[in-house]
């Protein structure tokens, strides 16, 4: 295996130069106040996004539904662990209500893991897309778990016809046990193929970390067998360490790896590959499906 050529993180260094991010504007301080009235969570704030200044900054969050506790303990994520919460039935008007507060064209929802619900939260993720999609009339993107595999779950997802079908790959096979801890690689390619089967013009995406000590070889297999499985959009962004208590970071990926692996990607016949060091699952995902649909 030729191992993917990085930095090699030293203890406490600085950020390399390509790793700095925007100071934040005034537009910020309206995209937080929206937040804190309607009483929503975002991924932006809970997994610690490097890109929430410059998103929040346009106007635009991912707004995160079923609590802000997960069932998961996996290595990468802050997102809190432990008790979780009663799922609130008023959120999908919530959503809706600050997606067009935002006035956003395309709006992304994805969830705490809730292994604790029998459908995992599908039916609320039901409720939620359509009930922004009456609000705003906006594309939604779900970003969704894996809903331990519950066929009928992810069922009811599709049939809420959301615009993209999001679940996240987040690294290679050898790397689950210590990245995604109860989740299992062939579980997410189910998924993934479940949404093609059930729904085949319905666009499906997923996305890769890198800098947790994959290997080259193997980040493009993995891309290969999400192509496999009809995906259509793939995302490749760098790993950064959210709190001390989460994964380290063991590689930083220059800027020209990430483009020369992104064209290899594009090479497998995917409709839309984005890879760069800020790139992530949400991060202007509105362009992303414009791109697509170009």
């Amino acid at each position: 295996m030729t191992a993917l050529e990085t930095l090699t993180l030293e203890p406490r260094r600085r950020l390399p130069r390509w790793l700095k991010r925007p100071m934040p504007s005034t537009e910020m301080s309206f995209t937080s106040g929206v937040i804190e009235d309607l009483r929503l969570e975002t991924v932006c704030e809970s997994a610690k996004c490097p890109n929430r200044t410059e998103c929040w900054s346009h106007r635009t969050a991912t707004f995160m539904i079923l609590g802000n506790v997960c069932t998961r303990p996996c290595g990468f994520c802050s997102v809190p662990r432990g008790k979780t919460e009663t799922v609130e039935a008023d959120e999908p008007e919530r959503v809706a209500e600050a997606a067009h507060r935002l006035g956003l064209k395309h709006v992304v929802i994805t969830c705490v893991t809730r292994d604790d619900l029998p459908d995992g939260g599908a039916e609320h993720f039901y409720k939620c897309v359509l009930a922004v999609r009456e609000r705003t009339g906006a594309a939604v993107e779900v970003l969704t778990s894996d809903f331990h595999g519950n066929r009928a779950a992810i069922s009811r997802v599709i049939a809420a016809r959301p615009d993209v079908f999001n679940h996240n790959t987040e690294t290679v096979p050898r790397l689950y046990h210590r990245v995604r801890r109860n989740a299992e690689y062939q579980r997410t390619l189910d998924l993934l193929a479940q949404v093609k089967e059930e729904s085949p013009g319905m666009v499906t995406k997923s996305g890769l970390m890198l800098g947790l000590g994959e290997t080259l070889e193997e980040v493009l297999d993995v891309a290969a067998d999400l192509r496999a499985v009809g995906v259509d959009m793939l995302t490749i962004g760098q790993y950064l360490q959210p709190t001390p208590q989460n994964l380290p970071v063991e590689r930083y990926v220059p800027p020209e790896e990430f483009d020369e692996i992104g064209e290899q990607c594009r090479k497998l016949g995917y409709s839309f590959v984005a890879s760069g060091p800020f790139v992530r699952s949400s991060y202007h995902a509105g362009e992303m499906a414009d791109a697509l649909a170009r």
